[in-house]
């Protein structure tokens, strides 16, 4: 294939992960014929230019698939979701009221309580299909789920029901998801139930975590974001990038690096 110019190459992955929904690095490495730390580079600059969203491993259009299924989210960054899970549960003290938010890195967290019999006298509060099922029939937890509408995309309840609910209640801790999270702009996601929910959720807390791992740091894949409180700690993992890293604690943003598990 003949060079590209940078700008006519950015083009060309903007239509290639349009056509395809989505391209890995690799593959758009193999078919630009240029190296992975190129194709890296101009990731970068459509991210930040909002032409495309960042994913595991590689990139998709906004205007093709603008929000990702939480079962596509399941195959994705096992390793990260693991790490951070098992840090975020070993923060769980018996006889808490804790509220696990929806997505796939709360499904990984769920999965890690389970696997922490000390935890007796537990209450989880949750919105999150996956959680629910997952914590279902655990012994020692008290599991409340947050009516509401459903989204089938994301597989949780949202709206004035499960504003209603959480309204009611508060909790030692609180573990968020995010579609994206920013130093300055707060938790990323695809509507504005969402953030409204999220932000919630976060102001009937002692103690707020964000778990998202390093691929979704300092993204702005979305419109909507939720207000984040005065004090919260962010979770990720050891591939988050330093510079990123910086950011939130240059904003007094408390940073965890979950350790990676063998």
């Amino acid at each position: 294939m003949a060079r590209h110019t940078a700008q006519t190459r950015r083009g060309e992955i903007v239509r290639l992960a349009t056509t395809s929904g989505l391209a890995s690095v690799e593959e758009l490495s193999e078919e630009l014929g240029v190296t992975a730390s190129t194709i890296r580079r101009d990731l970068a600059k459509l991210t930040a230019a909002g032409q495309l969203a960042r994913t595991y491993g590689g990139v998709m259009s906004l205007a093709h698939h603008p929000e990702a299924s939480l079962r596509q989210r399941l195959g994705e960054a096992h390793a990260a979701k693991r790490d951070i899970a098992h840090w975020a549960a070993a923060q769980i003290e018996p006889g808490e009221m804790v509220l696990l938010d929806a997505g796939s890195t709360m499904a990984a967290l769920a999965d890690a309580i389970t696997k922490k019999p000390e935890l007796t006298e537990l209450t989880v509060v949750t919105a999150g299909i996956s959680a629910m099922s997952t914590l279902a029939d655990t012994i020692g937890i008290d599991v409340i789920a947050l009516g509401g509408r459903l989204r089938p995309l994301s597989q949780a309840f949202v709206g004035p029901l499960a504003e209603v609910a959480v309204q009611r209640l508060s909790f030692d801790r609180a573990f968020m998801g995010a579609d994206s999270v920013h130093a300055e702009r707060g938790i990323c996601e695809a509507d504005l139930e969402q953030t409204r929910l999220k932000e919630l959720m976060m102001s009937r807390a002692e103690h707020t975590y964000v778990l998202a791992h390093g691929t979704k740091l300092g993204q702005s894949p979305f419109h909507a974001w939720a207000v984040m409180p005065r004090r919260w700690t962010l979770v990720t993992d050891e591939s988050a990038d330093a510079a990123a890293l910086q950011s939130f604690r240059d904003n007094d943003i408390e940073v965890v690096v979950a350790p990676r598990r063998d």
